[in-house]
């Protein structure tokens, strides 16, 4: 299951509110937290679990817990929006980052920061908006599949073909969880119909 396109009637409606050129960043802002919460927990189904021993007001029981170590790395700066759905969900969660810069003119993308707790052995959510070429993505993943993950997951509010080709051929155990699989990319490399500079519409840098 490379892909998962999630088709949640709530996170289609998030989606089509995201793509609305006249929604305004601080309500743009929540959206994206909303959308990210809906598409962690499917990107975290197969989380390992254990049991711990607890005493109901009735009786005592083995009941599930959370037994997965969890990282959880944007890409700068557009990923910082979809963070705080993650620890929201998964409080203990480490927090990492990897800054890359999309070149207007080539659309190929360059590394400025770089800061990763230990991924070895630990499940790793990736979270970028937009996967369009996979330049950035596929940046970011060579740096964290070089630490021996137990697994990666890419999160994106919308894909394009193209860049999911891209991770498919050259990840093949990366599942990658979206909103959307869009047409395609432009002459500009931009997702269509997509919606704008994600970063942009997020921090108002219009």
């Amino acid at each position: 299951m490379p892909l998962m396109v999630v088709h949640h009637p709530l996170a289609q409606h998030y989606l089509t509110h995201l793509r609305d050129e006249t929604t305004k960043p601080a309500l743009f802002r929540t959206l994206t937290r909303k959308l990210t919460i809906l598409l962690a927990i499917e990107a975290t189904r197969e989380l390992r679990l254990t049991t711990h021993a607890i005493r109901t007001p009735l009786m005592s029981i083995n009941s599930p817990v959370l037994d997965d170590d969890l990282v959880v790395v944007p890409i700068l700066r557009a990923g910082l929006g979809m963070v705080d759905a993650i620890t929201e969900l998964f409080p203990e969660v480490s927090v990492g980052y990897i800054g890359m810069e999309r070149d207007e003119a080539t659309a190929v993308a360059s590394s400025y920061y770089r800061k990763l707790p230990d991924v070895t052995g630990r499940t790793v959510l990736l979270v970028d908006p937009m996967l369009a070429t996979g330049g950035s993505a596929a940046r970011a993943l060579e740096d964290l599949y070089g630490q021996d993950p137990l697994r990666v997951q890419l999160i994106c509010v919308v894909a394009a073909p193209e860049g999911v080709a891209r991770l498919e051929a050259d990840f093949p155990s990366l599942n990658i969880f979206t909103a959307a699989l869009d047409e395609g990319l432009n002459d500009r490399k931009y997702i269509v119909p997509g919606l704008g500079d994600f970063g942009d519409r997020l921090y108002g840098t219009f």
